[in-house]
């Protein structure tokens, strides 16, 4: 008897060593292809281009962000609105009238074919294309600019899949020219302070971080283009909008700055509003809706650091962009509570009023926050904050995001955001689809540095010497 219950223990033993076996199959890691890197092709990491005394800009797309841009960058020293570029000529006409109010000369105007965009990028008189257009024109018009010798900043998101991604990334490569996304939250005061904070170890060593795009767009879908945002959800599962949400985070994290994303996981909920949505604005309800109502996202670091990411913008939530950051001595938060938190050590050195109270269990108070904010302005927020506010996108982050890029190329230095950024930030969108269509198996994060991602330490900004 003892010896036949040995044996089924063995046996089950086995059994289950089998079982684990299988699963470990069943869950192995989905990878894709990692192109080589054309002959001849040297990384973008660190990269400064030639500086630039005036930054001549064409603008492609003036629908809903395209024109603010415009007005932003009247107000930027050291650019000239060159060119302008719709399908709608109205509203070519309408952004001339912004130019030519603040004092400029009139820019010359495209519009009506689908290919007018080609003709204002192939001028031999720009060094900046700036293309506002719906995403599936994102990346063509990138790499075409790039192509044309012309440095290119895109909207969110930059590229939808990662055949785009490796596009753009080969082509900045090859014709060295910065090509940026525009992600403007990163510029947020809070995200700008609290980076700041980070670099100088207020938070020890940095644990976890998250962010989203939790945004009811019911308001905003008639606004849309012949209905293509509505569209792509409806034709595509995952997270097609991360990058609010995975730039700051990214940043905190120095992201092909000395760590790099590895894995992810991603699952999703059923489509419960879409085809609803879809009914109300076009009156004929779809056979599909394949984008979930909410999205998340699990990313682990090469480092042993951890990110979340999450989308909606179906439901009536109000609107978060979830930043918030774990550190090993203290805790940034954003919404729907703002504040930190951190052990007494951490602020030892400095002036924070009622200092011996301090504990990681609650929030600072708003005069010990105040204190602390006013210690950790971040440079550039006190170099042009106050005037961004007055200028306005979204707060003042969207002027901060195109005064440093002008800064940047004038300057000769480089870029707050690379090609790179730009990849890893939009990879999460055919990334996180390949996990959920395979029952949220994970998912390995490509190296889109090709190598890189540790000859830099630590993400910061660049600043010319002062003179």
């Amino acid at each position: 008897m003892k010896i036949k219950h040995f044996l089924s223990i063995a046996a089950v033993s086995m059994l289950l060593a089998a079982c684990a076996q299988t699963a470990a199959k069943d869950t192995a890691e989905i990878t894709t292809d990692v192109p080589e890197r054309p002959e001849g092709q040297t990384d973008m990491v660190g990269y400064a281009a030639p500086a630039i005394d005036t930054v001549r800009v064409g603008f492609i797309g003036l629908g809903m962000r395209g024109p603010g841009a415009v007005e932003r960058f009247t107000k930027i020293p050291g650019t000239k609105i060159v060119a302008l570029c719709d399908l709608d000529s109205s509203r070519v006409a309408d952004v001339q009238k912004i130019v030519t109010n603040a004092g400029m000369p009139a820019a010359a105007e495209y519009y009506g074919s689908e290919d007018a965009w080609k003709q204002l990028v192939d001028r031999d008189d720009l060094d900046l294309v700036y293309v506002v257009t719906d995403w599936k024109n994102h990346a063509p018009m990138g790499i075409y600019a790039m192509e044309k010798g012309k440095h290119v900043a895109i909207e969110v998101p930059a590229a939808m899949t990662l055949e785009e991604i490796w596009d753009l990334i080969n082509t900045s490569e090859k014709t060295r020219k910065h090509c940026m996304m525009l992600e403007n939250c990163v510029y947020d005061f809070f995200e700008m302070n609290t980076l700041n904070m980070a670099q100088h170890g207020l938070f020890g060593d940095l644990v976890h971080v998250e962010g989203a795009y939790i945004h009811n767009l019911e308001p905003f879908w008639p606004e849309y283009w012949n209905n293509w945002r509505l569209e792509y959800n409806q034709e595509n599962r995952g997270d097609v909008y991360a990058t609010h949400g995975m730039g700051p985070a990214c940043q905190l994290l120095d992201i092909h700055r000395g760590d790099r994303m590895t894995t992810l996981v991603a699952m999703d909920t059923e489509a419960f509003t879409g085809a609803d949505i879809v009914e109300k604005q076009t009156g004929t309800r779809p056979a599909e809706f394949k984008n979930g109502d909410h999205t998340m996202t699990m990313i682990r670091t090469n480092n042993g650091k951890t990110i979340h990411i999450q989308h909606d913008v179906m439901n009536p939530r109000p609107y978060s962009r979830m930043y918030q950051l774990t550190g090993t001595k203290g805790f940034a938060n954003k919404y729907p509570n703002y504040g930190y938190a951190f052990e007494p050590e951490a602020l030892e050195s400095d002036s924070v009023p009622n200092h011996e109270n301090l504990n990681s269990h609650n929030f600072l108070n708003a005069e010990q926050q105040a204190s602390l904010e006013a210690q950790y302005t971040h440079p550039i927020v006190k170099e042009i904050g106050e005037y961004a506010k007055t200028v306005g996108g979204h707060g003042g982050m969207d002027y901060i995001m195109d005064y440093r890029l002008v800064y940047c190329l004038r300057n000769g230095l480089p870029l707050d955001m690379d090609v790179y950024d730009l990849a890893e930030w939009c990879s999460l969108a055919p990334l996180t689809k390949l996990s959920i269509e395979n029952g949220s198996a994970p998912v390995a994060v490509p190296d889109f540095t090709r190598g890189a991602w540790n000859k830099i330490k630590g993400y910061r900004h660049a600043f010319a010497d002062k003179k």
